[in-house]
This record gives C-alpha cells, sequence and structure tokens, in this order.
C-alpha cells in the first residue's frame, strides 16, 4: 500500500542513497532512474522484488533515450544498488530486487 513503512533491513535506505551521493561513477540519469525505482517500489507497496516498465521508468526518470535508459539501468546493476531481472513479455513488466533488503 501506499504510504505503508518499508520492511526493516539491516543497511537503510538512507544508506544507500548516501552511497549514491558519494559515487563518482554516477551521473544525474542514474540518479533520476533510482529514484523513478524508488517511485515505483512505492507504488508496488514496498514489496521486493517488484515489477517495473521501461515506459513507466522512462516517464518518472525524464529519460527520453531507450539506449541511455539500457545503458543506466544495467550499470545500477552492475554497480550493486539493484538486481534487474530483465522480461520481454509485454504485459509483465521486469523485475527489480533490492540488494538492502535481500538476506546476506
Amino acid at each position: 500500500m501506499i504510504g505503508q513503512v518499508p520492511p526493516k533491513s539491516p543497511i537503510t535506505l538512507g544508506d544507500w542513497l548516501r552511497k549514491l551521493g558519494s559515487d563518482d561513477r554516477l551521473m544525474p540519469t542514474h540518479v533520476s532512474l533510482f529514484t523513478a525505482l524508488l517511485i515505483c517500489w512505492q507504488r508496488s507497496g514496498y514489496s521486493n522484488p517488484f515489477n517495473i516498465t521501461r515506459k513507466a521508468l522512462m516517464g518518472y526518470a525524464k529519460i527520453a533515450s531507450i539506449a541511455t535508459y539500457h545503458k543506466c539501468i544495467r550499470e545500477l546493476e552492475s554497480y550493486g544498488y539493484i538486481r534487474y531481472r530483465p522480461s520481454y513479455h509485454p504485459t509483465e513488466g521486469s523485475r527489480i530486487y533490492w540488494p538492502f533488503l535481500e538476506d546476506p
């Protein structure tokens, strides 16, 4: 549900946001996409994992290029901010996992 408190984690979302802010590899498009992921996470009722669509994320993040979207989401995954499982099904959407909410 929207407004529900996210589950507890030993690493907080604030820790991840501080990490984002100090990571020199990230550009504004990465931060914008990460923020869009947070919006989709909230709208999913803070579930982990949660499904996303490229169209929704690009709209929230104000990313116009599909190539930029794919580059940024893959880099967020390779940098350890998310786990991304693409779906090629037109209605299911891709799946995002938050590493900070997963068991070590």
